[in-house]
């Protein structure tokens, strides 16, 4: 068995310590390794240190040795996606330019576009040509650094087309080297056969949606849009409770229009993570820190549709765990790079270099329950690695909108060389 040697890294950004989200300061610790090494055997983690350490390891080994030479460069984990609507048809370019115009995002939702738009174009297509799109944009994740997305349904808002949505999902995760995990959010808008009867919606959602979700093992969180306009918070909570009554971890798309009770709401229910949150009221950012409700900015949707930031110092200083996603959607997030979005995060949200790569790695990673897996370089963890071409982390925030993943392990294979995707790692549908 080949043995690969990571080796003499400028910086190697481990992000070690206990098995949890980090939260204030803990979030500028990445136990940082300089002039670092990693050993790579079966897919795991087996060596993390010193150049010198490593080699004084690769002494008593007797296997074929894989050099990966990293010098000049970091070593972070895999990058890690929290939060995305991977899986759907059609597109909304059009928006951008109503936007300009001056339409707000929840006008254009209630006159049929947005999410709903986007609804007609996924029940339309078929898996086949769902898994073709959604594959396209895992390549772009891969190529920016991106080893793990999770990736909700919600543009179906009918039982067949929300199962297509999560099949191609789990198809995805089985044939593309990312990881994708599920998330189910039948409850993303009301369809429009349901306007005027929101209830029956609900009804429909909890008694007849989760139950075949659950029972076909097809999502392992629930999410709902709890918004004005969109589900009440009362709605929202009963579709939760539906969830977690079926073994669905709660998420929730919380307080991104108005300040809404979306991140009380979070609390009260033990959600996983609360998103978007730019309203997010002061006793909602108290109520999440005092429950450990994972706060998942999006700080690309904020700048895609003009609007203010989420409140990032005030989420770090009060003591929730910050992570960090594209929102990667067909309307108000139509991005793959990661990266960016760390940049977005110190530029408009004065996160710190130190804050993004904690909130992009092992918080991401809690966001969605595998922070014991991956999120962190420690022996065990899957060997899911970064070499960006850069001699120390703050390079990574310095140099903005500018792609510089140079080699990307995913289960200690290499997926991405020099940049550039190998041929051979991603299927053709």
């Amino acid at each position: 068995m080949t043995i690969t040697y990571i080796k003499c890294a400028a910086q190697v950004i481990t992000v070690k310590g206990e098995s949890q989200p980090r939260r204030a300061e803990e979030m500028s610790d990445l136990g940082i390794i300089e002039n670092g090494s990693v050993l790579v055997k079966n897919g795991r983690i087996v060596f993390v240190g010193p150049d010198v350490k490593a080699q004084e390891y690769l002494e008593h080994i007797h296997e074929p040795i894989n050099i990966i030479d990293a010098e000049g460069k970091i070593v972070t984990p895999g990058l890690i996606d929290p939060h995305t609507h991977l899986v759907f048809g059609g597109s909304r370019e059009k928006e951008l330019e109503m936007r300009l115009n001056g339409a707000k995002y929840i006008d254009i939702l209630k006159a049929g576009g947005g999410i709903l738009q986007t609804t007609v174009s996924t029940r339309q297509a078929t898996e086949e040509e769902l898994i073709k799109q959604s594959t396209k944009r895992l390549n772009k994740f891969l190529q920016y650094g991106v080893t793990t997305v999770e990736a909700k349904s919600g543009y179906g808002l009918n039982l067949k087309d929300e199962i297509k949505q999560l099949k191609v999902a789990k198809k995805l995760n089985e044939q593309h080297p990312v990881d994708v995990v599920s998330t189910f959010m039948g409850a993303h808008a009301v369809p429009v056969e349901y306007k005027g009867n929101e209830d029956e919606f609900v009804r429909f959602v909890i008694e007849e949606m989760i139950p075949i979700v659950a029972k076909e093992e097809l999502a392992e969180f629930c999410d709902v849009f709890c918004e004005e306009g969109v589900f009440t918070v009362e709605q929202s909570d009963r579709i939760l409770q539906a969830g977690k009554a079926y073994g669905l971890k709660p998420k929730i798309h919380a307080d991104e229009i108005v300040s809404f009770g979306g991140a009380e709401l979070a609390a009260k229910v033990g959600a996983v993570s609360a998103d978007h949150l730019l309203k997010a009221s002061d006793q909602g950012i108290k109520q999440m820190a005092e429950s450990g409700v994972i706060a998942v900015l999006l700080p690309g949707t904020a700048f895609f549709l003009m609007e203010e930031p989420a409140r990032a110092r005030k989420m770090i200083e009060a003591g929730v765990p910050v992570a960090l996603s594209t929102d990667r959607n067909p309307g108000s997030s139509p991005t793959e790079s990661l990266p960016f979005i760390m940049n977005l995060a110190c530029l408009t949200m004065k996160m710190t270099p130190a804050e993004v790569l904690t909130a992009c790695t092992i918080n991401a990673a809690h966001a969605i329950c595998k922070g014991n897996q991956i999120g962190s370089i420690e022996v065990g963890k899957k060997a899911d690695l970064v070499l960006f071409d850069a001699p120390n982390y703050q390079t990574l925030q310095y140099n903005y909108a500018v792609n510089l993943v140079d080699t990307v392990l995913k289960d200690g294979k290499v997926v991405v060389e020099g940049g550039v995707l190998h041929e051979l790692s991603v299927p053709t549908a």
